[in-house]
């Protein structure tokens, strides 16, 4: 399985340092880093069963925007777009309603994962629309819960929901599924999503020597897209309280195949330095956290001289 690894901030060998992670947890939100870690779990556990003719692109930022799908995964099946959490306890997915369930009471999840998986997927797909990319199939939205401790109760959900213990079958699930694309095209659809500029470098019909590279070009279309991606034709803010990719609460997609209304922009809050209130209360707290260690060190240097 191809690894294309767009993860932001972190360096050449795949490493977040401290103060990547200050800064990645003050943008993306406190779970950004735990999500991340397991993020490598599940891929590690995909790519035991997934070889030949898959590619998973991992953290890709939607060009002139702040959207990050976490994981797309392009196989000879089809193409899926998977949210991976690394939250535990006891939760319900029902339709588009994600649920919290306890002492046996169903409540709404602070962040709905559905909805925003569902809407990642729609994002992905209207990137994939711009370009126009022609695929005989559209992303389908998956949930993963990869912490054992995740117990999930599902009735009909919007997304797939995998649980932890179920991984290893969802990967088999993926190599009995019809094929739709051959492994080369898959290869190629995963380059050409990454910088579909390559489309246009592709040589001409006909060369037996680039016959992989042609079949897919009569697939993806190999026109100049119409106009650079523009989060504000979503319909919808990726925006909540911690993060920017969240979920508004009251936005609920039925079926990430059908579009939403259209939305006016939701107004920005107000911030201080561009941050709000609870990303200036994290970086404090890091930062008195970080204070402390330095002080201890020092004081226990100076201890021992």
């Amino acid at each position: 399985m191809k690894i294309i690894d767009k993860t932001p901030l972190q360096d050449k060998k795949g490493n977040i340092s401290f103060t990547a992670r200050v800064r990645g947890t003050l943008k993306y939100g406190l779970n950004w880093y735990a999500d991340l870690e397991a993020q490598k779990r599940v891929i590690a556990q995909l790519s035991r069963v997934l070889e030949k003719g898959f590619v998973v692109i991992r953290n890709f930022t939607l060009p002139d925007s702040e959207i990050v799908i976490p994981i797309i995964l392009v196989g000879t099946g089809g193409i899926f777009v998977i949210y991976v959490t690394n939250a535990k306890g006891f939760f319900e997915a029902k339709g588009d309603q994600w649920n919290t369930i306890r002492d046996g009471i169903s409540q709404p999840a602070r962040i709905n994962l559905l909805s925003r998986v569902a809407q990642l997927t729609r994002a992905f797909q209207k990137y994939l629309e711009i370009h126009k990319f022609k695929l005989s199939t559209t992303p389908e939205s998956v949930l993963i819960a990869s912490n054992p401790g995740a117990q999930i109760e599902s009735l009909r959900p919007v997304a797939r929901v995998v649980r932890s213990d179920a991984i290893k079958q969802f990967a088999a699930s993926l190599l009995q599924a019809p094929p739709i694309m051959s492994a080369g095209m898959v290869y190629d659809l995963g380059d050409y999503i990454i910088d579909p500029s390559l489309r246009r470098e592709a040589p001409p019909a006909g060369d037996p020597a680039e016959e992989p590279f042609s079949r897919a070009q009569a697939i993806f279309s190999a026109s100049d897209p119409s106009k650079p991606f523009d989060p504000n034709d979503l319909g919808f803010a990726f925006e909540d309280e911690n993060a920017p990719q969240g979920v508004p609460p009251n936005l609920r997609e039925t079926n990430p195949a059908i579009p939403l209304p259209d939305r006016q922009p939701i107004p920005a809050k107000e911030k201080i330095f561009g941050m709000t209130n609870a990303q200036v209360i994290v970086l404090a707290a890091m930062s008195l956290i970080e204070c402390c260690i330095l002080i201890g060190f020092g004081a226990f240097l100076y201890l021992n001289q």
